[in-house]
């Protein structure tokens, strides 16, 4: 095998790999539907308890078992985690993306 075709399959390889990423990018597919429908399940799972968890810390605050601040805290934690897709939305809306 002389210099010049072994070269030629070199590039050929390396346009063959190339264009076969793109291929391989789709292949995210599966496990993007898989990732999104855990996300939505657990997020119907959550919403309940997340709802007792809130009143629960206001009743602890309310009767001093915990302090104000740590209450709100943790409700405007919940609150985040919650509408996290809703802030990406906005931000994302913001910056025009």
């Amino acid at each position: 095998m002389n210099k010049t075709t072994r070269k030629f399959l070199q590039q050929a390889l390396i346009a063959v790999l190339c264009l076969s990423v793109e291929q391989a990018t789709y292949a995210a597919g599966p496990f993007t539907t898989g990732a999104s429908a855990l996300s939505t399940d657990l997020l119907a799972v959550l919403t309940p308890v997340a709802v007792i968890a809130v009143m629960v810390l206001g009743a602890l605050a309310w009767f001093g078992r915990i302090s104000w601040m740590l209450a709100v805290s943790a409700m405007i934690g919940i609150v985040l985690v919650f509408g996290s897709q809703q802030v990406v939305t906005w931000v994302r809306g913001l910056f025009g993306v």
